[in-house]
């Protein structure tokens, strides 16, 4: 069984914490994503599940085996870095047959081509075995790199936003590949991101971290509905969940404590209106093709939403709005349950 497992693990660098007590189980076959901004420990975590750095407090174990004290080579993981950290000089096949001609797991020169020629194949890059790692696109490069960790077949593989540096189109289109080759193989995948999409496309579940701390797991749509507080529930929705006072907009009954409204498209309804009812105003829209980004000021407060391709609202257009079913949060941040619209 491939599975990850943290216990209460600190791992501390001088007076700062980059991971603070985190408990953390991953199951076998599981695409599991950890979600945060930069500096949020994401990093460091891997590294510390691959032996790169050594946990001031608490347990790893892999496959049920406590890894703790391990090194590296002795743990059974791979890494993809974010950059593709190819040797330039060699062929892809060399590249890809580089970890499996290492003195530690050295396999007969048969086997390491049937490996190479089934992941070649599955990462579509067959015709470009026999070129140098410096004739291929940044797409080609990637795939490669992600090759090279695959053709390994270790128990964990761990992944450092490795699509970060693509362009959008490459990386949407790596983003199926890499989850078909996920499914297809039954791995468990660690994988660490600060792009929303990355993560609601790819895991199976999310684990949200902020400043080293596990804030919330579950499944992409249950971060998305049911955040645990406004750091989490800004961390999915695109555009972004608007963060507005209590009372600001009509939302029927509110619960006690309420402090700030949550409110995504879906918790928007907005109609144009021509009298002095208006609660808002349209600033501007971004006109994005297939849907159209909203802008509309209340006040002092703007907030964004999506907009039907063929509204006939425009710019200094009065506005009504009103809250369907939005989130409720006290003066700390912490989601409130309750209300109604």
């Amino acid at each position: 069984m491939a599975e990850i497992a943290l216990e209460s693990v600190t791992k501390r660098f001088g007076s700062v914490a980059a991971v603070s007590g985190m408990t953390l189980k991953i199951a076998d076959g599981e695409f599991f994503v950890l979600l945060g901004p930069t500096g949020a420990g994401k990093t460091t975590t891997l590294r510390l599940i691959a032996g790169l750095e050594r946990a001031d407090e608490g347990t790893i174990a892999i496959a049920g085996r406590d890894v703790t004290r391990l090194a590296p080579a002795e743990r059974d993981v791979t890494m993809v870095f974010q950059q593709y950290s190819l040797y330039p000089h060699l062929s892809v096949y060399d590249n890809l047959a580089f970890p499996l001609r290492s003195p530690a797991r050295r396999l007969p020169e048969g086997e390491i081509k049937t490996r190479i020629d089934e992941i070649a194949a599955m990462l579509r890059i067959t015709g470009k075995l026999d070129n140098r790692a410096t004739q291929l696109s940044g797409g080609e490069m990637q795939r490669v790199a992600i090759g090279r960790a695959l053709v390994r077949r270790p128990a964990i593989y761990l992944m450092d936003e490795p699509l970060s540096s693509l362009d959008a189109k490459l990386r949407a289109t790596l983003r199926l590949e890499l989850k078909r080759i996920q499914q297809d193989l039954g791995a468990t995948i660690l994988y660490v991101t600060h792009d929303q999409t990355e993560a609601m496309t790819m895991a199976n579940r999310i684990g949200v971290i902020e400043s080293g701390r596990l804030v919330q797991v579950g499944s992409p749509r249950a971060i998305y509905t049911d955040p645990r507080n406004v750091y989490v529930a800004t961390r999915l929705g695109q555009p972004a969940i608007n963060l507005i006072p209590a009372g600001l907009i009509p939302s029927g009954s509110m619960p006690a404590g309420a402090r700030t409204v949550g409110a995504r498209t879906e918790n928007l309804a907005i109609a144009k209106v021509a009298n002095g009812s208006a609660v808002g105003k349209v600033e501007w829209i971004e006109h994005l093709g297939d849907q159209n980004h909203l802008h509309v000021s209340i006040g002092e407060n703007r907030i964004v939403t999506l907009a039907d391709p063929q509204t006939d609202l425009v710019s200094g257009d009065a506005v009504s709005l009103t809250l369907v079913n939005p989130l409720y949060f006290d003066a700390s941040g912490r989601r409130i349950n309750g209300g109604g619209s």
